[in-house]
Parts: C-alpha cells; sequence; structure tokens
C-alpha cells in the first residue's frame, strides 16, 4: 500500500510541472501584445514597455518559467494588475469560500445521488426506477443558472426562507449548495445505477443468492462495494470541477468564491490573477485526483497491489 502510495504521489510531480509550464506560456497564447491589451488602446510605448518588463514578459520563456517555477515554491503568484495585491492574498480571502461551498454540494451528492442509484437499481423497470431516470435526466438538462434563478424566485422572494445572495448563515448556503449539486446528483444516480445492475450480474452474485444470501445485503456489504470505482472517479470529477470554481453557481447567489473571482479577472483583464486562478484551479485537480487514485486502493486492495 505504502509503495502504491509513493507511486501515485511521485506521478502527479511530472504533471505539476507541466501545469505550471502550460499557464507560463499562457500570455504568449494571448493573441496581440498581453501588455497592450491590458493597458487599452489608449497607453503609451513607455507605458506598455514597462509593463512587458514588470511582468516579464521580455525575457525569454524558459527563464520565465524557471523563475515562476521558484516563486511559486515561495509562495509568490504575483500581483493583480488591478488591486496591485498579492493574488495569494486575494486567493486566501475567496478560496474558502469555494471549499465550502463545493463541500456542502459534494455531501448532498453523496447523501442523495447513490441512495437514489441504488434505489433505482434494486428495482429495474419499475415506476420508482423510471421515476428516478426522468429525474435524473431532468436534473441534467436544466442549465445551472436558470435553476439558481427558478430557486431564488420560489425560495427568496415568494417564500422568503432564505436570503437572495451573499454570505454569513447556513441559510445563505442552501440554494447554491443544491443548485450546485443537482446535475452532480443526477451524473451520481445514473452511473450508480449502471455500475449496480452491472454487478448484480455477476456470477458471485448469484453464487451469494443461491447460498440465502437476502437481497439488502446482498445490495449493500457485496454489490455495492465492487461498484464503487467509477462512482467515486465521477464524484472525483465532479468534487475537482466545484473546487475549481462554480462560475455560474456563484456568479447567481453573489457567492464570494473563486468563481466569481474568476469572472471578475476575466471582465478586468487581470492576466496575472486569472494565471494564479488557473494554476491553483488546475493544481485542485490534480490533487483531487490523487486522492481519487488513492481511494481506489481502499475500495480495492487489489488495486493497491497492481
Amino acid at each position: 500500500m505504502l509503495n502504491y502510495l509513493l507511486r501515485r504521489i511521485l506521478l502527479t510531480i511530472p504533471l505539476a510541472l507541466g501545469v505550471v509550464f502550460i499557464v507560463t506560456i499562457s500570455f504568449d497564447l494571448i493573441p496581440g501584445d498581453p501588455a497592450a491589451l491590458i493597458l487599452g488602446e489608449f497607453a503609451t510605448p513607455q507605458a506598455v514597455a514597462e509593463l512587458r518588463t514588470s511582468l516579464g514578459l521580455d525575457r525569454p520563456l524558459l527563464v520565465r518559467y524557471v523563475a515562476y517555477v521558484g516563486d511559486i515554491l515561495q509562495g509568490d503568484l504575483g500581483r493583480s494588475i488591478r488591486d496591485r495585491r498579492p493574488v495569494t492574498a486575494i486567493l486566501s480571502e475567496t478560496f474558502p469560500y469555494t471549499v465550502q461551498l463545493a463541500l456542502a454540494a459534494i455531501v448532498l451528492v453523496l447523501i442523495v445521488g447513490i441512495p437514489l442509484g441504488l434505489l433505482a437499481a434494486s428495482r429495474p423497470g419499475s415506476w420508482i426506477d423510471n421515476v428516478i431516470r426522468v429525474t435524473s435526466l431532468a436534473g441534467l438538462s436544466m442549465p445551472v443558472f436558470w435553476t439558481g434563478l427558478v430557486f431564488i424566485v420560489i425560495f427568496s422572494v415568494n417564500l422568503r426562507w432564505f436570503p437572495v445572495s451573499g454570505t454569513g448563515t447556513w441559510r445563505h448556503l442552501v440554494l447554491p449548495a443544491v443548485t450546485l449539486a443537482l446535475p452532480s446528483i443526477a451524473v451520481v444516480a445514473r452511473m450508480t445505477r449502471a455500475t449496480v445492475l452491472e454487478v448484480l450480474r455477476e456470477d458471485f452474485i448469484r453464487t451469494a443468492r443461491a447460498k440465502g444470501v437476502g437481497e439488502t445485503s446482498l445490495l449493500y456489504k457485496h454489490t455495492l462495494r465492487n461498484a464503487l470505482i467509477p462512482v467515486v472517479t465521477v464524484l472525483g470529477l465532479q468534487l475537482g470541477q466545484m473546487l475549481g470554481g462554480a462560475v455560474l453557481t456563484e456568479t447567481v447567489f453573489a457567492w464570494p468564491g473563486v468563481g466569481r473571482l474568476t469572472v471578475f479577472a476575466i471582465f478586468n483583464r487581470d492576466f496575472v490573477l486569472m494565471q494564479g486562478l488557473v494554476l491553483v484551479l488546475a493544481m485542485v485537480y490534480v490533487f483531487v485526483n490523487l486522492l481519487v487514485d488513492l481511494s481506489y486502493g481502499l475500495i480495492d486492495p487489489r488495486v493497491a497491489y497492481s
């Protein structure tokens, strides 16, 4: 198990360096002169040249890459062009809100999505299965921003159960978390149903039935664990997407997280802040994928020795 852990951690190192390299060349991928785009069409050549120097764009790519890696190791992601504040300070203020929202949403996915998938798989072809499948399809089909606006109209404006936007109490968290969780609940429910039905067709399940194992015990003790690896993979992708900044959800509910900050950086042409955001969000995906890989070994010990 320890060797499996070390292998997975070592595999993330080149991936992380590759992410940093892609982020470093992001300025070169922008059409035109990034410094001129930031300053606008009325900027003087001197101002453009000074900004290019401050951003390091006058240096060769490999020099910038090595310097950027060194800055990252020291916890320096540069300074926001608009606010003139360290990007790490801005992220430290916004990222906890995104983590709070993502964790609340993923808990909803776990306690709703997996049980719905199990329920549908335990009664394939029944009216319960059909209702869950149709509801899941509807949850996948509805755009997040539309769902959020409907929730605001019903539960905030008409019923006045929850605040329209902002943070502060658990009531502020309910509508954004439910809005963010709904598509993931649908995905996880459908994936759980499909994988459980596949496992239920295996020979060892038939053998357990022949030995008189009850359906409830068969479903939860024998089937679920063998069906969890695809489900955990989907959960990891959904969690990474949530932690990566739920742009639409945070924008609709004015939630001060990374997603809303991303919109701010784009509209204000704050390329340094965007660069730091892309790096952090990409590393979040790398970290979540590492956790998913490690969970495989816990779910199925055979994976840890492969």
